[in-house]
């Protein structure tokens, strides 16, 4: 295990009705003018955003808002965001809704105490202060309701590019999994999707004696392997949904990535995706996943037969390369079963796109025409693993 620092000072609420706590959280740490910044559509027509209003309301918190954020956040709204939060004097950032708003009201919480363009965040440099931002979650996914990160796409050549810093790690974050209940099928699976992912990209490693961080992945991977098919059965399954909502945030607050370098590849090769075709992240990394560990594997044979033995079920007969691909196959017909997608085309892509997609994620905005993780990749590898994706 590699010496690791670990700062994770979010302060959770979970369980029912906890939205009505917001006013008194965000009067907690401070905040007297907020910004509340959201989606729409099913925020609105739930009543949750009342909810929530009302809550800084009876504490007295003035409160401004800030609608529209898509999936895959665009760079356009988190500058007005942050033209709204400068005029308003506002000095508390709440986000209600999935990763993608909370993404974006990171950025607008770092935007407005920078004298620069806020993607220069997003282009290298560090995150040094920040306003304070809380969550109201409304899906399983993301995890950014618990972690440190952050990723926009730029409207500007239409890319997608993260940023980390423990400054716009949530002061607060209110989970509620009954307000998942309402999401249709296909968010909730992509949703699953993406906390898989996260664990996976942590489990890929070249870091040495992790057990422990193992052990705990490999148990949050088979908690969503046990509780996504229940929640796609029956979307009122509070339990299960529960027990997602929190694995969620474990996934990605880092709990289970210290002292292990971590991979990202896949997330990188996704990014472009999504951001080309506007896909939903997990439906990415649906068909990516599978492709990357087929092209990655013979780098540590080892480490993907842990996984297929201890997650998904193989049997080792000592053929590692036999083993791996059974994994990656029940990994497959996983996916397939709680309604993801198998192939590029499904989200829209074609194998003509292929050389432009490799060629913004190794080289746009000042990348060095490689990608780094689990292994180094070229960017003809890149286009070996979209192709897999066909």
């Amino acid at each position: 295990m590699e010496n690791f620092s670990f700062y994770s000072p979010t302060y959770f609420l979970f369980g029912k009705d906890q939205e009505t706590k917001a006013g008194e959280m965000v009067k907690r740490f401070g905040g007297t003018r907020v910004l509340i910044h959201y989606g729409g559509g099913s925020v609105v027509r739930s009543g949750l955003l009342d909810r929530v209003m009302k809550s800084l309301d009876d504490a007295g918190i003035y409160h401004t808002e800030l609608g529209g954020v898509k999936p895959n956040p665009r760079s356009g709204l988190v500058y007005e965001g942050i033209d709204l939060g400068r005029k308003e004097k506002v000095n508390f950032i709440l986000a209600v809704g999935g990763g993608s708003v909370i993404d974006s009201s990171k950025a607008i919480a770092a935007g407005i105490l920078y004298d620069g363009d806020f993607w220069d965040f997003y282009s290298g440099k560090h995150i040094e202060k920040a306003l304070p931002v809380g969550t109201v979650l409304t899906i399983a996914a993301a995890g950014s309701e618990g972690s440190p990160d952050s990723v926009i796409t730029n409207e500007n050549g239409m890319f997608k590019r993260g940023t980390g810093s423990d400054a716009i790690r949530p002061a607060f974050s209110i989970l509620n999994p009954a307000l998942t209940q309402t999401l249709p099928p296909y968010q909730t699976a992509a949703g699953i999707t993406d906390i898989m992912a996260h664990l996976l990209e942590r489990y890929l490693t070249n870091s040495k004696d992790v057990v422990t961080t193992d052990r705990l992945i490999e148990g949050l991977l088979l908690s969503m392997i046990e509780e996504g098919p229940k929640v796609i059965d029956d979307p009122d399954d509070y339990e299960a949904r529960a027990n997602i909502m929190w694995a969620g945030m474990m996934a990605h607050n880092n709990s289970c990535g210290v002292g292990r370098s971590q991979d990202w590849n896949s997330h990188n090769i996704e990014h472009e995706l999504s951001a080309l075709y506007d896909c939903a992240h997990g439906a990415g990394l649906a068909i990516t996943f599978p492709a990357y560990l087929t092209y990655v594997w013979k780098h540590d044979p080892a480490r993907l037969v842990q996984l297929s033995v201890r997650v998904w079920g193989v049997e080792d007969t000592g053929d590692d390369e036999k083993t791996i691909m059974e994994g990656i196959r029940r990994y497959r017909e996983y996916l397939k079963r709680i309604g993801m997608p198998r192939t590029l085309a499904e989200v829209g892509g074609s194998e003509a796109d292929i050389d432009k997609l490799a060629d913004v994620a190794c080289n746009g905005d000042g990348r060095d025409g490689n990608l780094y993780g689990f292994v180094k990749l070229t960017e003809e590898d890149v286009k070996n693993i979209y192709r897999l994706m066909l």
